[in-house]
This record gives C-alpha cells, sequence and structure tokens, in this order.
C-alpha cells in the first residue's frame, strides 16, 4: 500500500463483511465520480447565468451594471482565493475542504435562487464563488493523489470530459431551464447535485490518514487577496469607468502588493510558502499555466460574442440559442477520452496543439461567416470543430501541469493553476469586452448614418443622436431604436424606425464581432505555440501519464505525527 499524501491514501478494496458502502468506501472510481460532481457545478456555473441575463433584467428590474456583477462576483471570488484553498487542502485536508466547498456552494445556490432583488443575488454569488474556490483546487489535486499511475491516465480523461462538457454545456442548459422554469432555476439545479457531492463524499472518500502540523501562511493569504482582488477588481471595473486615473491607480496598487507579496514568498521558500516557486522551475508547469489562461480566452471570445449574436442579432430565444450551441458539448465530449489515450501515446504537447488549433479555427471560421442576415446552421459546423479542439486540451493540459509536481504539493499547484485561470477569465472578460463595446460605438454610428435614408426626413436628426451613445453598453445598444419617438407618431413610422434600428444594430455588432473574435484566435495561436516548448514526453517514458513524482520529503511527511482532518 502507498503511503497517505495530504490527508488521503489510496485504499486496497475493502472486504464484503462491511456491506456495500466499504466495499466502495476508497475506492478510487467512486471518489472520482464525487468530485466529478462537484467540479461539473462549479465549471457549469462560469457559462450558464450568461444566457439567462434578459430575463434577469426584466423580472429583477437590474441595471447592466448589476447583471454584469452577478457573473462578476463569483468569478471575482475564485480568483482571489483559489490558491489559498488550494495550499489549506495540503495542509488541513483536501476532503474536508471539498465537502465543505460543495455545501456552501449548494447553499447558497438555494439562496440565489430565492434572491429578491440584484443586491442580494450578488452578494449570494460571490458566496458561490468562495464554495467554489475551496472545493475546485482539490479535485485535480484528489485525482492525483489516490489514483495508481496505471489508472491515473483514464481518471485525468474523464476529469477532461467532464471540464469540457461542462463549461460548453452552460449555455444549452442554461437556456432549456430558462425558457420552461425561469432564470431562478440555473441555481437550483445546483442542489440536488450539491446534496448527491455531499452524501457521496461523506461515504465515499476515506477521512484523512497521517499528516504533517503544518503552519498556515495568514500574511501571504492576505496579500495574495488583497493583490488578485484589486487587480479582478480593476479589470471588471474597467470599461465602465472609461479606463480612468482611479482604475489604472488600483492596477499600480495591484502590482505593489504583489510585489509585497512575492518578496514575502521569497523569505519563505525554505519554510512553507502558499506559493513555492519551485513549481514555476518546471517548465511545462509554467507553460500549462499559460495554455489554460489561452483556452479561457477562446471560452470567453466566444460565448460573449455568441450569445448576444444569436439571441440579439438573429433573434433566437434563450433555449433557442442554447441548443444552437449543443455541438460544442457533444464535440468535447467525443474527443476527451480518445485525447488522453493519444496523450499517453504520442504526448501531450500534440494533442494540446491539434486541439488549441482547431478551437482557434473554429473561432475563425465563426468570424468568416457570421453575418446579420446569417442563420443558425451556418453556425453548427465551426461549434462543432471547437468542441472537437475543446475535448483535445483539458485532460493533457492537467496531465503536463501535474506531471513534475511532488506530492505535498498538488495542492498548491492545482490552487495556482486554477487561479491564474480565473485571473485569465477576468482579464479576458475586460479585454474582449473593451473590444466588443469601443468596436460597437464606432460601428453604430458608421451603420446608422448608412441606414438613416430609410427613416423619413423629419426623423433623422433624433434617430442619428439616438445612437451616439448606445454602444457604450450592449443591453442598450441591443435594445435601441435609434431614437425616443415623440407621442404621436404614426404606427406605421414608429413600425419603420424600429426596424431600421435593429438592422443597424444587427449590422454594427456583426462589424464589432469580426475584431473582437479576432483577439481570442490570436491568444489561442499563442497557446498553441507554447505547447511546443513543452518538455518531451511519451508512452514509453518512465512516467507515462503525468504522474506527481513520489520524493523522500513527501514520504517523510507523511511519517509524522497524525492530525485529523
Amino acid at each position: 500500500m502507498e503511503p497517505g499524501v495530504a490527508g488521503l491514501r489510496r485504499t486496497e478494496p475493502a472486504s464484503s463483511q462491511g456491506g456495500t458502502v466499504n466495499k466502495v468506501r476508497g475506492n478510487p472510481w467512486a471518489i472520482l465520480t464525487v468530485l466529478s460532481v462537484g467540479f461539473f457545478m462549479t465549471l457549469l456555473d462560469l457559462t450558464i447565468v450568461n444566457i439567462a441575463i434578459p430575463d434577469m433584467v426584466d423580472h429583477l428590474d437590474a441595471s447592466l451594471d448589476e447583471i454584469l456583477w452577478i457573473t462578476n462576483a463569483y468569478t471575482l471570488a475564485l480568483a482571489v482565493l483559489m490558491i489559498t484553498f488550494g495550499r489549506l487542502g495540503d495542509l488541513i485536508g483536501k476532503k474536508n475542504l471539498f465537502v465543505y466547498g460543495v455545501a456552501l456552494f449548494t447553499l447558497a445556490s438555494l439562496a440565489c435562487g430565492l434572491s429578491g432583488d440584484a443586491a442580494v443575488l450578488i452578494g449570494f454569488r460571490a458566496v458561490q464563488g468562495v464554495g467554489a474556490a475551496m472545493l475546485l483546487p482539490q479535485t485535480l489535486s484528489m485525482i492525483v493523489d489516490v489514483f495508481p499511475a496505471e489508472k491515473r491516465g483514464a481518471a485525468l480523461g474523464v476529469w477532461g470530459v467532464v471540464a469540457g462538457v461542462s463549461g460548453a454545456a452552460g449555455p444549452t442548459v442554461g437556456g432549456v431551464l430558462v425558457s420552461d422554469l425561469g432564470w431562478r432555476w440555473i441555481f437550483f439545479v445546483n442542489v440536488p447535485l450539491g446534496v448527491l457531492a455531499v452524501a457521496g463524499a461523506v461515504l465515499w472518500i476515506p477521512p484523512a490518514t497521517r499528516q504533517v502540523r503544518h503552519r498556515f501562511d495568514l500574511t501571504g493569504v492576505a496579500l495574495s487577496s488583497v493583490a488578485l482582488f484589486l487587480l479582478s477588481f480593476a479589470l471588471i471595473e474597467g470599461q465602465k469607468y472609461s479606463w480612468d486615473a482611479g482604475i489604472w491607480a488600483t492596477i499600480g496598487a495591484a502590482a505593489v502588493v504583489g510585489a509585497v507579496f512575492l518578496g514575502h514568498q521569497r523569505r519563505r521558500q525554505d519554510g512553507e510558502p502558499l506559493v513555492p516557486f519551485s513549481l514555476f522551475r518546471d517548465r511545462n508547469f509554467t507553460l500549462m499555466n499559460a495554455v489554460g489562461i489561452a483556452i479561457t480566452f477562446g471560452v470567453v471570445g466566444l460565448f460573449l460574442p455568441i450569445t448576444v449574436y444569436l439571441q440579439s442579432v438573429l433573434g433566437y430565444s434563450a433555449v433557442k440559442a442554447g441548443v444552437i450551441l449543443l455541438p460544442l458539448s457533444i464535440g468535447s465530449f467525443v474527443t476527451a477520452g480518445p485525447a488522453t489515450v493519444l496523450a499517453d501515446r504520442v504526448g501531450g504537447r500534440w494533442v494540446l496543439f491539434t486541439g488549441l488549433a482547431m478551437f482557434g479555427g473554429g473561432l475563425a471560421w465563426i468570424m468568416a461567416i457570421a453575418d446579420a442576415g446569417g442563420s443558425w446552421t451556418g453556425v453548427i459546423a465551426p461549434l462543432f470543430v471547437m468542441g472537437l479542439g475543446t475535448g483535445c486540451t483539458f485532460s493533457p493540459m492537467a496531465g503536463e501541469v501535474m506531471r513534475n509536481v511532488p506530492p505535498r504539493l498538488t495542492g498548491a499547484a492545482s490552487g495556482v493553476n486554477n487561479a491564474l485561470r480565473q485571473v485569465g477569465s477576468v482579464l479576458a472578460g475586460a479585454v474582449i469586452g473593451a473590444v466588443l463595446q469601443g468596436r460597437l460605438a464606432a460601428s453604430l454610428k458608421d451603420q446608422a448614418a448608412r441606414y438613416a435614408g430609410d427613416v423619413p426626413a423629419p426623423y433623422r436628426d433624433g434617430f442619428l443622436r439616438g445612437f451616439d451613445h448606445a454602444g457604450k453598453h450592449l443591453a442598450v445598444a441591443g435594445n435601441t431604436s435609434g431614437s425616443t419617438l415623440p407621442r404621436g407618431v404614426p404606427a406605421g413610422v414608429a413600425q419603420r424606425v424600429q426596424d431600421t434600428g435593429r438592422t443597424v444594430f444587427g449590422h454594427a455588432f456583426v462589424d464589432a464581432m469580426h475584431p473582437t473574435l479576432l483577439v481570442g484566435v490570436a491568444v489561442l495561436a499563442v497557446g498553441a505555440l507554447s505547447c511546443l516548448f513543452v518538455t518531451k514526453s511519451d508512452g514509453a517514458s518512465a512516467n507515462p501519464h503525468g504522474l506527481p513524482l513520489p520524493d523522500q520529503h513527501a514520504v517523510a511527511d507523511d511519517s509524522a505525527a497524525p492530525v485529523h482532518g
């Protein structure tokens, strides 16, 4: 039997004397099932909210800024706390943090669904993010801990399927729930899943065995949390405040606090740092973090423009828009498992390179065919190609990022990896949002001037003025008719002005969509090229599944005094 790692150990199959529960308890596949349920919930909630935004606006009477914070509060909590809880998993027990995180996430989801106004919903979304930050880093590191070498590749394949499908399925699941049951059910759906995950963790994941008594770096936690909060907040709010001096001062403050944090961590490297710098001495770990940010950019670069395009430009309902996006999930499901097997045989870098190339190629394909007068049939094939590419990324990336990580640092490595991807998500949202809204503001004026001739002469000036500031917020731009018509306007004239306004928005949005998608394509291309510098590995290597190699420190740690976790 192998020694316990970070509060868990691989256990031999239990005898039948203990009943059905004992047969399952400690079984790596049972543990993987529980982890996958928790993992699925957290990633689903990163994308499911987007498609419910129009319904939330109607029912909560929320401003656009409040609607954006319903998404950003969750992402901000994830980005700020992921490193902290990843390291805590190493120190006090991963099972504990996973169970508490799932429980908190589930209760917060229930509270989100019951919220009566936007401010309350934003608060509980932040609590959801805290729960997700507690559980998410534990999933990958526990998989690495409990699976033996010969089965870890298959386990990472399952993890990759869940990762790819959950994020891609968000808009589809959300569209069905919003159309049939209302926006509250995008949160209520988490409740039964959370109950199952908690029950499964209590019954099937064994308690911590032997751990070392550790000291927790409270100063490091405070500094990293402040730095990540300031940076994330500035990126989220930058567009709202037109990147004024206050926003740049906040970014500068984040840089200063971050520098102090790094100096503090440097002094603790011989002890128990929050972020072990040794992780970044491994080329694969560093490159895979960059690849993770690139994938995040691609997802944000797709979902933000495509959901607006399908609903506000092509006029599809939430459920139809969600169904149209289904090929993305199908493609990911098709390739996620085989990609793991192929990564073991030819090396993860080539599978990752192919996946990122397909993802970027599909995004470029949508950029090329998007048109204001288009239909849903045109985006099906590129979405499927993007799904195929997505399925080739998560599992090989997980294998490469954890390949050379010592067992005692798996939680820290998982926390750093997930935190950087969430910061990348915030950065992507800021960049993609800025490009989209900036280009939309200019395109609206151009298209309004182009189509102003379709508006009766007495109303043209008002029509043109109506688009002067419409591009500042997507919701305003998508619903504008170009002007506020005075009372007494004939119905036929009003309809003509409104139809022309929708035409202007459709063409302007497509014009703005092209350079926005190009940003995602460019970042994915950089990510694909980064894969070529990953240290070569293949199935014939001594470590074929991306295993964290045991070391003397890990064995010594496990033999220390027990700590109940």
